[in-house]
């Protein structure tokens, strides 16, 4: 597998990562942003991770990633958007404060922009983001409730889910309407990115 960052990304962005990276391995030995045991392998679990969301995504105007905690993908996102003429508006919404504390200071110190909001995914009033995403956050039938809240009219919703993704499909197909389109993941052999639309609950 390829573990370094995508040939097209920027010398600066580059560094904006190393400087993510190196602020999630200092600041994960006092507060719990990432497992321990992922830090050394950091660029594939972390950033290719997160840049393959940012790639499967439609050009946004308002990207929102809920449940943000160490930055993933989130921060990786608000850095990736600094390369575009037009950079998407980025909401991180996280409730823990002193993970906020860390989004804020690694956005100060990468010199991406977005706007952290301290607070629980349900109390946020709707974001209307054009595209969303949330890792490792909750089972699809709850992340499909906080899309069809947060999500504008014909939005789309990233997810990336492990080896029980079709489970988790069946599973939230009872109580939504959705159309999944399962995107091989670079990073892991049994896990997809999902790339969900046509959000809607059933009747009833």
């Amino acid at each position: 597998m390829v573990e370094t960052v995508p040939t097209d990304v920027s010398r600066e962005t580059r560094e904006r990562l190393e400087t993510l990276l190196a602020l999630v391995g200092k600041w994960t030995r006092r507060i719990n942003l990432v497992a321990p045991s992922t830090v050394e392998d950091a660029w594939r679990r972390h950033i290719l991770d997160s840049i393959q969301v940012h790639q499967a995504a439609p050009a946004a105007q308002h990207w929102a990633d809920l449940g943000t905690g160490g930055g993933f993908p989130g921060l990786v996102v608000a850095v990736l958007e600094t390369e575009r003429t037009t950079p998407a508006k980025v909401t991180l919404v996280e409730s823990d404060r002193r993970k906020c504390t860390f989004l804020r200071t690694a956005l100060r110190e990468t010199g991406a922009q977005a706007r952290v909001i301290d607070a629980r995914i349900e109390h946020v009033p709707p974001l209307g983001a054009d595209v969303l995403s949330a890792r490792a956050l909750a089972p699809l039938g709850t992340l499909l409730g906080f899309a069809h809240r947060h999500l504008a009219p014909g939005g789309t919703a990233l997810f990336p889910k492990g080896a029980r993704w079709r489970e988790e499909i069946a599973a939230a197909e009872r109580d939504w309407t959705f159309s999944a389109e399962p995107i091989p993941s670079i990073t892991d052999p049994d896990a997809v990115l999902l790339r969900i639309g046509g959000i809607a609950p059933h009747a009833g």
